[in-house]
């Protein structure tokens, strides 16, 4: 035990004393800020036009003649040629557009825009937009309903607001909060179980390599180095994430400070986020990221010492990462819509998928017994995979120059000591 933790602290100062590791410290929560700053600010401007557009309008139906209305850099004009005539003009000029409305315009896909370049989003939504309003109002007249009437009635914008029913009382359910702070955890954990477990891998490559691994198995047994390894990198990982979270608090307690008018739309966001329960979450977080990153860490040490060279690892690599990538696909596109469904517990089960699966689910608050066999799960899971990655970890550090096949990592499981 004690040649186990002589290990453990090997590996886990080794790489907290590296001026990188504090540099990354500091630098990846600044990243992920200035990240946030620039995506909101994109994403406020990505639905508008930054350069005046015009649109030649050639309407065959006479549904929509002189019914468009500019908007702020659209300008809408109707064009006396025919379309062949106007397509000429279009090789000169970048900031003009071709709507050309056949008589029947309802078939689909019958409307077509002609561009130099292809034609923006907002400009095509914009079109269609006024399109359908135009047909909306045309279907109107033709039915004798006043139009003018139904325009001076304003419409009614009703918002539902989700109560949760629980013991303690009925309160906010805050959907929109649970599902970013499901989706952050869900990629927290899917890059670090990438970045940590690839640590061991590297780690493991890099002493065969230098014939290190002879010295050192000469003194402790390959199991115990293999764990050893494993878990100083995951304290490392557990150091990193710790003073993220606290450097998160703090500079979450310092802006609620500085923006303290009760109007502010930040202090209705930290009013929103004290109701969720954090502790729960976090401490759900941390379980998922040990139980998962032991879980591949395991594997990938047994892959690092398969291999002579890093570019070797490839072809066993893939099958790993296959269900978690899946899984963290599914993450960030289905799950948080439908976090009860019959495809995310059976995902929140399997320990391949279960960290991230489980941490889409768990701000939704599963059912606690599913929370309960999804550890369960996760701890069987990770013995298993540290049974078998062992037994293929000791032959594999002492083979040299040999190119390991699935059929020789069964050969060296089944191996007698």
């Amino acid at each position: 035990m004690n040649k186990v933790l002589l290990i453990i602290q090997r590996e886990y100062l080794t790489r907290v004393r590296k001026k990188s590791f504090i540099i990354m410290l500091f630098v990846v929560p600044a990243l992920i800020f200035v990240m946030g700053v620039v995506i909101k600010m994109v994403a406020e401007n990505s639905d508008k036009l930054s350069s005046l557009q015009t649109v030649n309008v050639i309407d065959k139906s006479g549904s929509f003649a002189n019914k468009f209305h500019d908007v702020t850099n659209v300008k809408f004009t109707y064009a006396l040629t025919d379309l062949k005539s106007s397509k000429l003009l279009l090789k000169d000029s970048e900031g003009i557009s071709i709507l050309y409305i056949p008589v029947n315009y309802m078939q689909k896909d019958s409307v077509q825009i002609f561009s130099k370049k292809k034609a923006s989003i907002p400009l095509s939504e914009e079109i269609e937009k006024q399109m359908s309003d135009i047909a909306f109002s045309n279907n109107l007249i033709s039915h004798h309903i006043d139009t003018a009437l139904l325009s001076s009635i304003k419409r009614t914008n009703i918002s539902v607001n989700a109560i949760e029913i629980s013991d303690q009382g009925d309160k906010n359910a805050n959907i929109g909060p649970n599902i970013l702070i499901g989706i952050a955890c869900a990629i927290l954990i899917y890059l670090s179980l990438f970045i940590y477990g690839g640590q061991v891998m590297r780690g493991v490559i890099e002493e065969k390599t230098n014939r290190i691994i002879e010295v050192v198995i000469s003194s402790v047994k390959p199991f115990q180095l293999m764990l050893g390894k494993i878990i100083g990198v995951g304290l490392v990982g557990l150091t990193q994430f710790s003073v993220w979270i606290i450097l998160s608090v703090i500079s979450t307690k310092i802006a609620g400070h500085a923006f303290s008018s009760p109007a502010s739309p930040m202090t209705n966001a930290l009013a929103v986020l004290q109701t969720i329960p954090f502790g729960y979450i976090m401490g759900c977080f941390i379980f998922y990221f040990l139980s998962g990153y032991l879980f591949y860490a395991a594997l990938f040490a047994a892959v690092g010492s398969a291999v002579d060279s890093e570019t070797e690892t490839q072809q066993f690599m893939f099958p790993i990462t296959m269900p978690l990538l899946f899984t963290y696909i599914l993450s960030v596109s289905v799950l948080f819509r439908a976090p009860d469904s019959p495809l995310a517990v059976w995902l929140s089960m399997i320990p391949f998928t279960a960290p991230v699966a489980m941490m889409v689910r768990i701000p939704f608050g599963p059912p606690d017994w599913q929370v309960a066999i999804s550890m369960c799960m996760m701890v069987i899971g990770f013995l298993f995979t540290t049974y078998v990655a062992a037994r293929i970890y000791r032959v594999g550090v002492l083979m040299y120059g040999k190119k390991a096949s699935y059929k020789e990592l069964v050969k060296w499981f089944f191996y007698k000591e």
